[in-house]
This record gives C-alpha cells, structure tokens and sequence, in this order.
C-alpha cells in the first residue's frame, strides 16, 4: 500500500494505492479538507448564498454565482430576459475557456515536460478576463448575477469591444493549436500528441465510456450517453452517499457511475475532431485532454454568437421577490455539471446542497462497483498515476464544499 499526496490541484487529494509488479490493482480517492459551506448557508437570509456560493471555489466561482442566482429564480418561478441569459452564458463561457487553457498548459504541459510560449497564454488570459470584465466587473467572484437577470446594462460600443477582443481571441487560438485537424495535428496539439506516443499511454485512462450532461445551455443540451443511446438526464435519479475516510460524497446516477465534464460534452454535442478521436482511443486520457481544448475553442464561438445576437433593449433585470419552496437547477461549469438544490423556509434557506462534477468523476466504488476513476487507474502503470489522474481536472476546494 502506497499513500500519495497529490498537490498542485485546486486544493489537496490523498491517493491509496496498491501497485504489484508495477500496475495499479487498487485504488482510494481521499480528500482531507472539510468546508461547510452548505451548513454555513442554513437558516440564513436566501440572499446571502448569493455573496456565500461564489466563495465555495476560485477557479469556477463565477458558475456558482449563476447557478444560486438560478436555483432561487427557479424557486420564485422567476423567468430572467433572453439579454440576461445570454450575458451570463458569455460570462460563464469565458471563465470555462480561461480555465481550460491555464489546465492544459500550467497542468498537462507542466505535467509532461513539455515547452510553451507562456508570455502568449498569460495574454489570452489576461484578454478572456477583460472580456469578462465588460459584462461581470470582475474575476473572481463576481456579483453581478441575481434572481431576475443581471446587474450590468452593457452598450453597444461595449459589445463592439467584447466583439473585438473575441475575435482576436480566436486568432490566437488558432496560432496555438491550428485548425484541430485530427489527420494533421498542428502546433501545441502535435507537440502534445507526440510526446503522449512517445509515452506509450494514448490509450491509457479509460473509463466506462458513459456520460452525462445536466446543464443545457446555447452550447449543450441536458442528456446522458449510454451504450451509443442519447437520453434525457433527470435530477431526481441523482443519488449522494457518505465516503468513508473522505469529505467529499459519492454521487451515482441510477446507482451507475458517469463522466461528466469538456469530453461528456463534446460527446452528446458531437464534434468530428473528438468524435475520431473517440474512435480511435475511446474515452481514454488522450481524448480526455483534447476534448477541453477543442471546448475552449468551441466556446469562444459561441461567445461570439452571443454577443452579435443581443438584444440590448430587453431588460437587464427585471423586478422579482424570492417565495418559498424547493427547487433544483444544473449548469454547465469547467469540469462538469454543477447541481444546485435548495429549500427555502419564511425567506430563509432550510437546506442548500451542492453536486459538483469532482464528485462525478473521482468518487469511490467497490471492487463489484469501480467508480470512473477506479476503472481509469486499476491496470494502468503506477508510473502514470498522476497524469491519468490529473486528466479530469481535479478540484477537491469545489468537492468539500
């Protein structure tokens, strides 16, 4: 048995492992850290999550926001405008694609050894969160997003500035990774593929090849994918249990364990360069790393799409008063679906839980019942634990809320 602290994720995991003759037979995802937040929330004033919720994670914060502000909409039966809509899904799509960038080079890359330009990656950061900015303030944490749409009331001029940056977004994009073209790999993607080959480990980290979508949005649709079959996703088949020797909860869907995240995504959206992909190496680490990138890029289209179909004369909010009652949302954030449950009692929260995609993807099964990450590592080379390990894109902050 072989104890391994994993760092340089959002926040720390403990891995306990059993390697014989150099293969990983066993594995134990253990994350140490206890937060509270859903504790903290009850009995407080229902508006408070709004300024709470945000805190829960730094990396997808700005999701959480949207989600809360979403969740307590949907209580009161309040309907935002399609303005408001929109500038959330730009805001949040933005925060997806700055996060999958600084994962694909500041983890991957670093992971691997490889070189990259990181003067360029710093500016696209710098230039996504200005985009941001017009619409949200700031970065994290912003507050921005309440029941009833948004607080900012943007100009067209503004929008012609959001336009620009996005656009030359897209320009860097493609002098990044070129066309993401799987019969000629171009750039980082080649250099990134190359390496992987070089390994031996392109069709390492395979997983049960079954995913689920909750949120829906202009990018992706609520769905799972199960045997080649499409089918609605339904919140109530979500189930949560206790961890032994863990803080976060397993989370199962019809007791069966599900990938969630950029690959479960790409997956029911189609896209041809991950559908070849997948064909090739299935739901393995390489698809797994591909598909985030290629999501960041498709994002920043619909960024684009957005913002030249916005209708500024809507309003941006509109006038609403919490009720009580008991509703769930799901959004789509960097990793995955993202749940939002609450219970609201004479204008105060009764209960508040939160599902978060680390949930989905790094919970625990049995040696009858292997969860996602337990069938990606059991057989693989201990040597590649890490990277198999970190391909999901680990957030233990956002699990032990």
């Amino acid at each position: 048995m072989r104890v391994e602290l994993l760092e340089k994720i959002e926040g720390e995991a403990f891995l306990d492992m059993e390697c014989e003759r150099g293969r990983i037979q066993n594995i134990y995802v253990r994350f140490p850290h206890y937060r509270g937040i859903e504790e903290i929330l009850r009995s407080r004033p229902a508006l408070d999550a709004l300024v709470i919720n945000p805190r829960i994670c730094g990396i997808c914060g700005h999701a959480h926001l949207i989600a809360t502000a979403m969740v307590l909409e949907k209580v009161s039966g309040i309907v935002p405008t399609q303005k408001a809509k929109k500038i959330r899904e730009i805001t949040r799509f933005c925060e997806i694609v700055q996060n999958h960038l600084k994962w694909f080079y500041l983890v991957i890359f670093v992971q691997l050894g490889l070189p990259f330009d990181m003067d360029r990656v710093q500016r696209i950061i710098r230039e996504i969160n200005k985009l941001l900015a017009i619409f949200g303030g700031q970065w994290p944490h912003s507050s921005y997003a309440l029941p009833g749409g948004v607080t900012c009331d943007p100009t067209q001029l503004e929008i012609l500035q959001a336009s620009h940056i996005a656009q030359s977004l897209q320009r860097e994009f493609g002098l990044l990774f070129g066309d993401f073209d799987i019969k000629n790999l171009q750039k980082d993607l080649k250099k990134l593929f190359d390496k992987l080959n070089r390994l031996d480990v392109l069709h390492l980290g395979k997983g049960y090849d079954r995913f689920i979508v909750f949120g829906s949005d202009g990018y992706v649709q609520n769905a799972k994918l199960l045997h080649g079959k499409i089918r609605p996703a339904r919140l109530e088949y979500v189930k949560e249990q206790e961890q032994p020797k863990s803080f976060a909860k397993r989370v199962t869907y019809k007791g069966k364990f599900y990938e969630t995240g950029p690959l479960a995504r790409t997956m029911i959206r189609g896209g041809t360069f991950v559908k070849r992909l997948h064909r090739r190496y299935k739901d393995s680490l390489t698809t797994r790393i591909f598909a985030r990138i290629y999501e960041a890029a498709q994002l920043l289209q619909n960024i684009k799409n957005n913002l030249s179909t916005l209708d500024l004369s809507q309003e941006s909010a509109i006038e609403a008063s919490l009720q009580d009652g008991k509703a769930s949302i799901a959004i789509e954030a960097a990793r995955g679906s993202l749940i939002h449950t609450v219970e609201i009692e004479n204008q105060r929260i009764k209960n508040y839980s939160i599902v978060t995609p680390t949930q989905w993807n790094l919970s625990n099964g049995s040696k009858d019942n292997l969860s996602l990450i337990q069938k990606a590592l059991v057989g693989a080379p201990c040597t590649h634990t890490d990277l198999i390990f970190r391909t999901f894109d680990i957030c233990s902050v956002c699990t032990t809320h």
